[in-house]
């Protein structure tokens, strides 16, 4: 028998696994019809004017005249580094055990391994909605059964999470794991309160749930705030922090942490399969963190983004229609929008791309298909000026869908 290698006997070589991402669409959203012209709203990347790019020049450079046999070879991740990531949480609070904290390639890496070592097909996990679709990907991926909790103006809903918890209880149910992302959220920019945090991990230690808590956006506040890592709360012991370089120095230099229980990292690290994260990036990384260099770095940085969120907050209240409610983050880089029953996301996006400008429809950050009415802005990447240039576009975009649905 002649088999072909694109048919369907080839599908029956397939994992379990491979075999259920080949049938599964992507919830993540593509935009077909957007030009190099358009101006995009719709994704979180860093803004490119203000990375790094002399710091690391320079340190590659102080990095090769220091050793660069050490920099070069095989060997595992720096150890400055290590104490690099121990003193930053330490500074907020955190009473850290090395032996606890691993290095990662991007907080993405994390997220793919958790449910390798947490999820069999048909497990229940907890997840925000709407929340960071690239890692519910990875849940869905593994055929995880998916609990949605709202979110809402202080981030998820806890009495939404406790009900839900405890319905699961009384169906025998024990959920792997709840993901949150308590600090300026993606998508909606809310900051989970203290009080909120303390219930969420007290609720997680009640009833023997993993929190995994996604701190990429962390250090990017606009002002001074008093939600502390769930690492320091009672209960920590049932939370896995997760946190990056990525927001801080550049996406390209894939660098990440993951701290946790002994137990947790035991098999984090177990399924790790690669080296520590590079010779040549762990040392580069720690280098530019040394002399304070970092702090003041992550200083400007939070005031640029302030700026650029108030120039976008500024032009959505002239440009777009009363009845459109958006959030005013306090760090991060998105606002979110909630958009009136005449104006569905989706219709409007393919009419604010007509008229050159995107955002992101609320629907790819729901695993159960919610949020056809919200919309996700970044204010991350773009220009000031073309940050307005797009949202007023986008306004007119809603006022021509308004006139065609009246």
């Amino acid at each position: 028998m002649t088999l072909n290698p694109d048919g369907g006997h080839y599908e029956q070589l397939f994992s379990k696994a491979a075999q259920r991402v080949a049938h599964q669409s992507s919830i993540l959203v593509d935009l077909p019809n957007e030009t190099p012209e358009t101006i995009s709203l719709a994704f979180g990347d860093a803004d490119p004017h203000i990375f790094p790019a002399q710091q690391i020049t320079a340190s590659v450079a102080g990095l090769l005249a220091e050793d660069v046999d050490a920099v070069m070879n095989y060997a595992p991740a720096d150890a400055r580094l290590l104490a690099v990531v121990q003193q930053r949480l330490e500074r907020r609070g955190v009473s850290v055990d090395p032996s606890q904290l691993m290095i990662t390639y991007g907080s993405s890496q994390v997220l793919g391994l958790l449910p390798q070592i947490f999820v069999e097909p048909g497990d229940t996990i907890i997840v925000e909605g709407p929340t960071f679709l690239g890692a519910v990907e990875y849940f869905a991926a593994a055929g995880a059964h998916i609990e949605t909790i709202p979110v809402g103006p202080q981030g998820m809903d806890i009495e939404a999470l406790a009900a839900c918890l405890l319905d699961l209880q009384h169906r025998n149910i024990r959920p792997k794991f709840i993901y949150t992302i308590p600090t300026f959220q993606n998508p909606t920019g809310t900051l989970m309160p203290a009080i909120a945090r303390a219930r969420l991990v007290a609720l997680a230690a009640e009833f023997g749930v993993l929190v995994v808590e996604d701190d990429a956006y962390g250090d990017l506040h606009f002002k001074e705030h008093n939600s502390p890592s769930m690492l320091t709360l009672p209960g920590s012991e049932w939370v896995l922090h997760i946190g990056t370089f990525s927001k801080i120095l550049a996406p390209g230099i894939r660098m990440a942490w993951a701290y946790g229980p002994p137990a947790v990292m035991k098999r984090l690290r177990a399924f790790k399969s690669e080296s520590d994260c590079g010779t040549f990036v762990t040392r580069l990384v720690s280098y530019m963190a040394q002399d304070g260099w970092l702090d003041r770095h992550i200083s400007s940085l939070r005031s640029h983004y302030a700026a650029k969120s108030t120039a976008m907050v500024a032009a959505i209240a002239e440009h777009f229609p009363k009845d459109v409610r958006t959030n005013v983050p306090e760090g991060g880089f998105f606002v979110y929008g909630y958009l009136p029953q005449d104006l569905p996301a989706v219709p409007l996006n393919d009419i604010a791309i007509a008229h050159g400008a995107s955002f992101l429809p609320g629907t790819t950050g729901y695993a159960n298909g919610q949020g056809t009415h919200e919309m996700r802005i970044a204010f991350s990447f773009q220009t000031t000026p073309n940050l307005v240039t797009g949202i007023t576009r986008i306004g007119a975009a809603m006022r021509e869908l308004r006139a065609r649905n009246s």
